[in-house]
């Protein structure tokens, strides 16, 4: 109904302006001569005139020729009349013309009209998405029904606990009876917690269509506004919607954008957020009942959440969405692949092996990449070549082999990523090498990748140590050869340096001070990320840390330098391979390790077989491919240009 006056309101505009147009222009007048009564009444005397028309004050006429004049006349000249009959004129009289009451009424409600629905229009427009212009506290959460979900538990791959914890909530609300009868009740509340891309929202479309309940979802930004206390009163008419569909389940997703700690911002317990929250905790847990409404919710700040907010009543049950480990990886490729032309040598395991740390997100994009890369090489199939070269676009970029580097350039880089590699190598607790390549990627000149034996979710003081050796490691290999350095192992300090800070204030692996923590991360959240840590220690302490730091890194440069300088025909083969073939992967390096050449395909098969298949199974999959294994995070990256290093 609403939209049908709306309607029929803007074409009665419309019409209106049609008619107030027509009647405008119908009474232009036409173009005459306007002369004085002097002129007028010589042309008389001279019968120049043809005819006249006298209304009121003013004179029109025709000339002999035809032309129209007009002229004022006079209020009083009893001789004009005589005058104009000797000449033999005809004379016509008319009365004063009255506009029509309609044309008057029009000419001057019009202008209003039109200014009101313009602004009509403006308000509508600005509050998006076809609201009304009074509609500010309404809530904007979707609902969908049973038969607009179509994702569920089985599309969900790589959170086997997570699901568990929610296929609880999908049971209950398909029979309530059988938890009732135990005295059991449901969570109010269930916060999603993991980084970015794990698949947090993926769960809660899982949910809604595995439940067949109303879902409502709704962004935490969406009930923030301009205009305060709006946002309370999109929460209020949220929980009303909900009640009215119950049981049913409502997903909140990034629930930080309004739910972080009261007080925390400039506008202290009292800003648009904080009225929000407020309103929010008291329909989750106030006086109101709110049987058969479960709240979902996702956030990768955790951190940031008030403390109400997290507390039994509220969110009672908290449900991690990590990242997820190899098997974990393994299931969700499989359920990224389904549907696609998939070559029968694929080996997902191995691609999983190859992708430590990827998120859910980070594998469907892999997957995606894979895909355009074999229709850009117009194949029917997606081979295992475009799945390990999408790894590495994933994480480094394109290759740029069009690029022209100098071969000054390419020798430096040659250097300094075989000194990565030859102190991994020589490195017990480092990393083993999967690849080094001196092709531009992305913003890289070169890189050097490695890849962990296992997934682990900590490291030990030995791996730290070696980990800061291979990235001094192409620095060194610059200095003891080229007798230069450059501005290529800049990425690599500048890790290194984080790296060492991290084990003396976060880990408390410094053996002057002891295992405490210094520095605390800041809490203040509306500073932002990045500002720092808090100084929770002297300037005595902090000239320590400083101390401890740079000793650390002068420890591993030292030792970096002594395993080059104790290998350095390794350093020069290694280098020398680099600058014919560009890239060498982990089956070559290792076989260049011990034989001191390249090996045969024959030779790299059967070194694959007996010496590295228990340590490194995924390397089977190279001699297929020629393709690497990768890293999170290359070392050595030898950016190009880089001014900042």
């Amino acid at each position: 109904m609403n939209r049908f006056f709306r309607t029929t309101g803007v074409y009665l505009l419309v019409i209106l302006g049609i008619l107030w147009g027509v009647s405008y222009f119908s009474q232009a007048p036409m173009e005459r001569e306007e002369i004085s009564y002097t002129v007028f009444l010589q042309k008389v005397e001279n019968k120049e005139i043809k005819s006249v028309i006298i209304d009121q004050d003013q004179l029109r006429g025709k000339y002999v020729n035809d032309k129209e004049f007009k002229t004022v006349s006079p209020p009083i000249d009893a001789s004009l009349i005589p005058d104009l009959r000797a000449s033999g004129i005809e004379i016509t009289a008319e009365s004063a013309e009255r506009s029509s009451w309609w044309g008057t009424l029009l000419s001057s409600i019009l202008p209003i009209l039109l200014i009101l629905g313009v602004w009509f229009f403006i308000m509508q427009q600005s509050q998006g998405g076809g609201n009304r212009v009074m509609n500010f506290g309404k809530s904007r959460a979707k609902m969908q029904g049973d038969d607009k979900t179509k994702v569920t538990f089985a599309d969900v791959a790589g959170a086997d606990e997570a699901k568990q914890e929610l296929e609880e909530v999908v049971d209950f609300l398909k029979s309530p009876k059988k938890y009732s009868e135990l005295g059991a009740k449901i969570p109010k509340g269930i916060l999603l917690v993991g980084p970015p891309g794990t698949g947090k929202t993926l769960l809660a479309r899982a949910v809604a269509g595995e439940a067949r309940v109303p879902f409502f979802t709704i962004s935490g930004s969406d009930f923030v506004e301009m205009f305060v206390g709006v946002g309370a009163s999109r929460v209020r008419d949220l929980f009303e919607q909900a009640k009215k569909n119950a049981p049913c389940i409502v997903f909140i997703d990034d629930i930080d954008a309004v739910g972080h700690h009261r007080g925390a911002s400039h506008g202290g317990g009292h800003d648009e957020r904080a009225q929000t929250l407020n309103q929010l905790l008291v329909e989750m847990d106030g006086f109101g009942a709110n049987e058969g409404i479960i709240i979902l919710a996702a956030t990768n700040r955790p951190d940031i959440l008030d403390p109400a907010l997290l507390r039994p009543g509220r969110f009672d049950r908290h449900v991690t969405v990590d990242r997820p480990d190899v098997k974990g990886r393994e299931e969700i490729l499989k359920v990224h692949i389904k549907g696609k032309p998939i070559s029968p040598i694929i080996d997902l395991k191995v691609l999983a092996k190859q992708t430590p740390g990827f998120t859910g997100a980070d594998l469907s994009n892999l997957v995606n990449e894979a895909a355009l890369l074999s229709a850009r090489n117009n194949k029917k199939i997606i081979d295992m070549i475009e799945m390990q070269e999408a790894i590495e676009r994933v994480i480094a970029g394109p290759e740029r082999k069009s690029k022209v580097v100098s071969e000054k350039g390419r020798r430096l880089t040659a250097f300094h990523e075989a000194g990565h590699a030859i102190v991994a190598h020589y490195s017990s607790h480092a990393k083993p090498v999967h690849k080094i390549t001196i092709i531009p990627r992305g913003r890289a000149g070169g890189y050097t990748l490695t890849l962990p034996k296992e997934d682990s979710d900590y490291m030990t003081k030995n791996e730290f140590l070696d980990e800061i050796k291979v990235f001094m490691g192409g620095r060194v290999a610059e200095a003891l050869v080229l007798k230069d350095v450059s501005t290529g192992a800049g990425n690599d300090l500048e890790r290194a340096t984080e790296m060492a800070r991290q084990m003396i204030c976060d880990y408390g692996m410094s053996d002057v001070l002891g295992p405490v923590s210094l520095g605390g991360r800041q809490e203040q959240v509306f500073l932002g990320k990045g500002f720092g840590r808090d100084r929770n220690y002297s300037e005595e302490v902090a000239g320590i840390i400083d101390k401890e730091v740079k000793k650390i890194l002068e420890a591993a440069y030292d030792e970096s330098k002594e395993i080059l300088s104790s290998h350095m025909n390794k350093l020069e083969l290694v280098a020398q391979q680099l600058l014919e073939i560009e890239t060498i992967d982990a089956a070559d390096f290792n076989y260049l390790m011990d034989e001191d050449r390249m090996p045969t395909p024959e030779e790299k098969k059967t070194w694959i077989e007996e010496k590295m298949k228990d340590s490194l199974p995924n390397l089977q999959a190279e001699t297929e491919s020629d393709s690497p294994e990768i890293s999170e995070e290359p070392i050595g990256d030898n950016e190009e240009n880089s001014t900042e290093n």
